[in-house]
């Protein structure tokens, strides 16, 4: 009986290595077929999209930033790639790859909030149509690198303060009414906005939100925070594909350079964040945020425009923050 149970033990622990091999196999097969006989050419051609990738993928799967959040900075900065497509290329590789990784977190049965990604989810699907039809085609790209650069940096903050011992006290939400309800929605409105314009952004505004208003725990609140993305991203591409005009074939090119990364990187991220302990991936996520901010005042020309939006943005956000981290309504 003893063996019996420990050999059901380990089929258990064994079964999300599987899953997942299972559908990382099928997701090469397909790509493997779409692009035969040319597979190989294209990563060679877009090489440095797969090496960015690999990277963010496994960032995207470990933290509350999703693999856009690498993608988005390095396409517009360092590989002049237009933001636009840099946002459609976004949510399009975070379709695949925070999706593999969700299910890894499903089969881990990690624990995460359903009722925050629920109403969330919500709330991004009406700012991701914001963002992307009424928002992306009026603001000059200068404006939407650096409003995704002020975002990380409110998200380099937010764990400053889990450095500074702010405590969180909660695996789960403390309440969850009308009024947390409502909260919730703003949250998935205005993360779905930000991805709309920058391709990521649901994801680190709700981390943010759970772990300093709520208190939630960054264990609980980081893969919620990884489904929700996966899921705006879906919203995200199938808005691109059926209401607006579609995947050029360039960010089509980059994204199959992409996808035989990311369908392994991303679940790579889980197991790892899964077993590092959480100040190594604070201050991988510092240090990342902190490039990314440097990158910007160097490489952006800053008029009076640029600066007014950026300043105000930040103040924004800071003064958000600040509001949250003295809420003691949830604070046990």
């Amino acid at each position: 009986m003893r063996k019996f149970t420990e050999l059901m033990i380990a089929r258990e622990k064994e079964s999300p290595y599987m899953i997942n091999l299972l559908f990382a196999s099928s997701v090469w097969l397909g790509w493997l077929i779409f692009t035969y006989p040319n597979g190989w050419g294209v990563i060679q051609d877009y090489w440095q999209v797969s090496v960015t990738m690999i990277f963010g993928s496994i960032v995207a799967g470990a933290t509350s930033e999703g693999g856009g959040a690498i993608a988005f900075p390095v396409f517009t900065k360092v590989l002049h790639i237009a933001a636009s497509d840099a946002k459609v290329f976004s949510l399009a590789i975070q379709s695949v790859g925070m999706v593999a990784a969700s299910i890894t977190i499903l089969m881990m049965r990690i624990k995460v909030l359903w009722r925050v990604i629920a109403w969330v989810s919500l709330g991004g699907v009406f700012g991701i149509f914001i963002g992307a039809l009424l928002l992306s085609p009026v603001l000059a790209s200068t404006l939407i690198r650096m409003l995704f650069t002020v975002l990380a940096v409110s998200l380099a903050l937010t764990l400053t303060f889990l450095n500074a011992g702010f405590r969180l006290s909660h695996t789960a939400m403390p309440e969850i009414n009308a009024k947390e309800i409502g909260l919730l929605l703003i949250v998935g409105v205005l993360g779905g906005v930000v991805s709309g314009l920058v391709g990521s952004g649901i994801d680190m505004i709700c981390f943010s939100v759970l772990v300093l208003l709520f208190r939630v725990c960054e264990s609980v609140a980081t893969p919620t925070s990884v489904i929700l993305m996966a899921i705006n991203s879906l919203v995200g591409v199938l808005l691109h594909l059926f209401v607006l005009d579609g995947i050029n074939a360039q960010v089509q090119a980059y994204w199959l350079a992409a996808v035989p990364v990311v369908v392994v990187g991303a679940p790579l991220g889980v197991f790892l964040c899964h077993r590092m302990h959480h100040l190594h991936i604070r201050y991988l996520l510092i240090a990342l945020i902190f490039i990314e901010l440097l990158s910007s005042l160097w490489i952006l020309a800053f008029d009076v425009t640029l600066i007014v939006f950026s300043v105000s943005m930040f103040v924004l956000f800071l003064s958000l923050m600040a509001w949250m981290v003295k809420t003691k309504t949830y604070a046990s």
